[in-house]
């Protein structure tokens, strides 16, 4: 095997809650992840000569700081592989948007390599080295949905029916960062513990400062909130979204969306597309 083509499917918070902070100032969160049929798609290519090389990607994003390649170059650390790899990145998943998509990029490079390398690593091994790259990386290498705690690298495997998404992405890139370092943003939410997740239930507690700062996803939340009432904020911002009973309840809210605003459809997965891989 030679090269393999593969997705990178982008992630929904369906609630986040900052529950505190611990010593080392990262903050303490509950969430809902869960992953989406629309998404990034990544090629890798295995390499003789142990390189690591970038032919196509997010330009904007210096490669030292790409997940991407990032992910790569600590899978062949970790391993000691001398292979290497030239990794194509064809990006769908708004930037900044908090859907993931570098992460989940990180993950499906630490999947597909485990293959083309074949270091036959466990799933629960690459977990560990994704985590070194973000907090998001061990839910797309882990395969399902999930109840996440710590800073979002302790995973409880769930069950959730497929839902249909309505999609607004704002042309905002949100710094996850500048969010998180907000005096105004709530860290003490209660831990809930809960086992089964429920239309509604709780709320994204960035979603107040991230609206303040950008007014786009104030207004996007508003258009979405005229089709559901449960419209909220994904992650760090800046894409808002609603769950609908049917495929064209979804579509008729994202056809009502104002022009200029980008929108889409999209259902949650059960399971990762790359979940066999390891």
């Amino acid at each position: 095997m030679h090269a393999l083509i593969v997705p990178a499917p982008a992630k929904l918070n369906l609630f986040l809650h900052v529950t505190g902070r611990r010593g080392d100032g990262r903050h303490l969160l509950e969430t809902f992840f869960v992953a989406l049929d629309f998404g990034d798609t990544v090629r890798v290519a295995r390499r003789e000569d142990g390189a690591i090389r970038r032919v196509a990607g997010w330009q904007d994003i210096p490669e030292e700081h790409d997940l991407a390649m990032r992910a790569a170059r600590a899978l062949q650390s970790a391993s000691g592989s001398g292979a290497g790899a030239d990794i194509t990145v064809t990006k769908r998943i708004p930037v900044g948007g908090g859907l993931g998509g570098g992460s989940s990029d990180a993950a499906s490079v630490l999947l597909a390599l485990n293959q083309l390398w074949n270091l036959r690593l466990p799933r629960s091994r690459l977990m560990e080295i994704g985590l070194t790259l973000g907090a998001d990386v061990p839910f797309f290498v882990s395969g399902e949905p999930a109840f996440a705690e710590g800073v979002g690298e302790i995973l409880r495997r769930a069950t959730l029916p497929p839902i249909w998404i309505a999609l607004i992405a704002p042309a905002v890139n949100v710094s996850t960062a500048e969010i998180f370092a907000a005096p105004q943003l709530t860290r003490d939410t209660p831990s809930a513990k809960i086992n089964v997740f429920s239309e509604g239930y709780g709320r994204n507690d960035l979603q107040e400062v991230a609206a303040a700062r950008h007014p786009e996803i104030a207004t996007a939340l508003a258009e979405l909130r005229r089709h559901s009432r449960h419209a909220r904020m994904t992650g760090s911002g800046s894409a808002v979204f609603a769950s609908f009973a049917s495929g064209k309840l979804a579509r008729d809210a994202v056809l009502a969306t104002p022009p200029g605003m980008r929108a889409f459809v999209a259902r949650t997965l059960s399971r990762h597309p790359l979940a066999a891989f390891a």
